[in-house]
């Protein structure tokens, strides 16, 4: 089993969870330019293409923090999230409801020499969870390193404007 960083709740610990993913990357960006961007959830669809129509329900835009509660499509999936940990500058995590989805998504990022390393890491519940795992054993993990990717390459360029 891979070793891990999240605080996982006890229902999306991996080892109960019949659908985990754990994605890493070292980047050429500083922590805080990811933090910046990876907290800006209605930014996400202009740089990762598996995010559209992010929502705040509840928290105050511009940026995610504990107890903000949004929803997004994903997968083709419509989500509503509620981000259940948050330590600025450190680590996220939201989970994820929708139908037949329910999802725990965790991010750590830690500064480094060269500037940052980025992990990410969800596990899901339910029948749709199931299903796409089977159907497309590899779908998530291929997103969520996509999302990394995408990510290191808007904090090399910098902050995310000012709103």
């Amino acid at each position: 089993m891979i070793e891990t960083q999240v605080r996982w709740p006890p229902h999306y610990s991996p080892i109960t969870a019949p659908v985990h993913v754990h994605n890493a990357l070292d980047m050429e960006a500083s922590a805080d330019a990811v933090w910046a961007w990876l907290i800006r959830a209605q930014l996400w669809p202009t740089w990762y293409p598996n995010a559209s129509d992010v929502n705040f329900v509840s928290g105050t835009p511009p940026d995610l923090r504990a107890g903000t509660r949004f929803k997004w499509k994903t997968c083709g999936a419509r989500l509503e999230s509620t981000v259940l940990e948050f330590v600025p500058g450190e680590r996220i995590a939201w989970d994820a409801r929708g139908l037949g989805v329910d999802a725990y998504h965790a991010w750590v990022v830690s500064p480094t020499a060269q500037g940052s390393h980025v992990l990410t890491e969800e596990s899901q519940h339910g029948w749709v969870a199931r299903l796409g795992n089977l159907m497309m054993p590899q779908r998530m993990h291929k997103y969520h390193q996509l999302w990394l990717e995408r990510l290191a390459d808007r904090a090399r360029r910098g902050m995310p404007a000012a709103t």
